[in-house]
């Protein structure tokens, strides 16, 4: 017994010292999330500065998509630091996004994500869909859990309290921050612009769109959230013009332009306006790049099996572009809104 206790305890040693120098990685962690609104646990994860070594893991790796490596259950970097709420698109997963996760919190950051019951991989329905304001609420209750854990809450830096959404993901961080969402605008939206997926998505599951959910016009701000980054952002066509005029913390509209964007995340002046019309946002659009540019890198052959299935392109970017490369520039810009380091940072974990 004691020799297979000496055992693990050197292979311990050996992973934590042979792999002190090795490329840096994030610490990964998950945990349950209790939201009065939910009948069910909502799963969350958290991305951080790690302070330790323990052993590396592919996070989000699939049969698809190529994972994120990072060091599971990994103890905390001491100090404070910024935190990153994240909200995945619809259809997605808080895993899928670890490319950003893990670099954000490479970068200084923790990063708290979680997925949203109804719309996440496996469980999306278009009527559960349009409750927009339970996932703003997901949000909300993961970061009261994080606060309230002794082994995180005390390393977050509760005035530098960001949020980040892709796609669906970016209309609930609006919502988050004080969007307020009129179910009269988005009907007009899908009954004029009838092809754009977001609509066909909502028909192709019965939604009546004369009969929208009240919820969505819910009030769900949560005002330790100081700023606010918006990937592709769906729905803001259907913003109320009020709510906007007084969203006065900054915000990053990032927009993927090339070779034809989606009017149902066009921010632009072809779009809702969204850019011009809020006090304090900054937009950036990266070309070429699709919106499902977004998502993880794709395995080979990703692509063709997708056609083959027929399913939605997720693996084809536009000609010329380099997914690689859009989601370097989509971290360089969202680490310097947030204030962020430039560059990937690591404490010294060679004593560990």
């Amino acid at each position: 017994m004691r020799q297979h206790i000496f055992a693990f305890a050197s292979l311990a040693a050996l992973l934590a010292t042979g792999s002190a120098h090795a490329e840096p990685l994030a610490g990964y962690d998950r945990f349950p999330v209790k939201a009065d609104h939910r009948a069910v646990l909502v799963p969350a994860s958290i991305w951080y500065p790690a302070g330790a070594r323990t052993y590396p893991v592919p996070i989000g790796d699939n049969d698809l998509f190529v994972g994120t490596k990072a060091l599971v259950g990994a103890a905390a970097e001491t100090g404070k630091h910024p935190l990153v709420l994240l909200s995945h698109g619809s259809g997605g997963n808080m895993d899928s996004l670890g490319w950003l996760s893990s670099e954000l919190a490479l970068r200084g950051a923790m990063v708290l994500a979680v997925n949203h019951p109804g719309t996440t991989s496996g469980d999306s329905s278009p009527r559960r869909t349009l409750r927009i304001d339970e996932r703003a609420k997901d949000l909300s209750a993961a970061l009261d859990t994080l606060l309230a854990d002794p082994s995180f809450g005390p390393f977050v830096d509760t005035t530098r309290i960001s949020a980040l959404g892709f796609s669906l993901g970016g209309t609930a961080v609006l919502n988050l921050v004080g969007g307020h969402f009129e179910r009269g605008k988005y009907r007009d939206y899908c009954q004029s612009f009838v092809t754009q997926p977001d609509c066909v998505f909502f028909r192709k599951g019965g939604v009546d769109f004369d009969n929208l959910p009240e919820v969505m016009e819910a009030d769900v701000r949560d005002r330790r959230v100081g700023s606010v980054v918006a990937v592709e952002p769906g729905m803001t066509d259907a913003l109320s013009h009020q709510s906007v005029k007084e969203m006065n913390l900054p915000v990053l509209l990032i927009s993927f332009g090339a070779p034809d964007p989606w009017r149902a995340v066009d921010v632009s002046a072809s779009g809702s306006d969204l850019a011009a019309r809020l006090p304090d946002a900054t937009h950036e659009t990266i070309r070429p790049a699709s919106h499902f540019t977004f998502l993880p890198l794709c395995k080979s052959g990703g692509a063709e099996r997708l056609e083959e299935e027929g399913d939605d392109p997720v693996c084809t970017d536009p000609a010329g572009a380099n997914r690689a490369k859009v989601h370097a520039e989509v971290v360089a810009a969202t680490a310097r809104f947030f204030g962020l380091s430039s560059e990937v940072k690591q404490a010294d974990l060679s004593h560990q």
